[in-house]
């Protein structure tokens, strides 16, 4: 049976998928997209993750607008960024990154914002910015250590996966979880309702 309405996902990112499929959305197709997410000079870390997520959506929409089989789809992307004050830090790759971003985040307060940007059928441009400040208790070293040697840090944002093992980090959260975890589903569902899209459509049994 075809979908009534198809929803791109631009992204690879399992914990997205996981989300929107939390939600009872089922994804028609991911299409992650691979830019440049350096950050611009002085660039606000909000800026960013509201830049970036649109910049995929864009992306995504460029490649599906002259093909028949996708182009009547909703495009959804995101892109999360955590900070300790202004200071972005990167999506760790090397063991290095993520401890020096653990240690900074020991014990203190930063601020994870994400960027959700939908694109319709029709070409209207939705977007949003969430944003939820994090409290980490103080880490020993011997936490941080056995943390790194979880590999649970890689390419993340921050150094950290809220929902695997540094889900004991945080003290305290304020705002939306499901926004830290990499997509905040309030928010999203919001903009897709608000756009035409049967966000119920996937809630029956069976």
């Amino acid at each position: 049976m075809e979908l009534r309405q198809k929803l791109i996902l631009a992204s690879g990112s399992p914990r997205r998928l996981d989300l929107l499929k939390q939600a009872g959305i089922e994804p028609a197709r991911l299409m992650p997209m691979d830019l440049d997410e350096t950050p611009k000079k002085s660039e606000h870390p909000r800026s960013l993750a509201r830049r970036l997520s649109a910049e995929k959506a864009r992306a995504c929409y460029d490649q599906i607008r002259s093909d028949l089989q996708w182009n009547d789809s909703y495009i959804i992307a995101a892109d999360t960024v955590v900070a300790v004050g202004r200071r972005i830090l990167p999506k760790a790759e090397y063991l290095e990154e993520a401890s020096s971003a653990l240690h900074l985040l020991s014990g203190r307060s930063h601020w994870v914002f994400t960027g959700v940007c939908l694109i319709t059928p029709e070409g209207i441009t939705r977007q949003k910015v969430a944003e939820t400040k994090v409290r980490f208790k103080r880490l020993s070293s011997h936490e941080i250590e056995s943390y790194l040697a979880s590999g649970q840090w890689r390419g993340k944002a921050g150094a950290y996966a809220i929902q695997g093992i540094a889900g004991c980090f945080p003290q305290k959260l304020v705002g939306s979880y499901t926004n830290v975890v990499g997509l905040p589903l309030f928010e999203t569902m919001q903009m897709l309702s608000g756009e035409g899209f049967d966000v119920q459509a996937g809630w029956t049994e069976g």
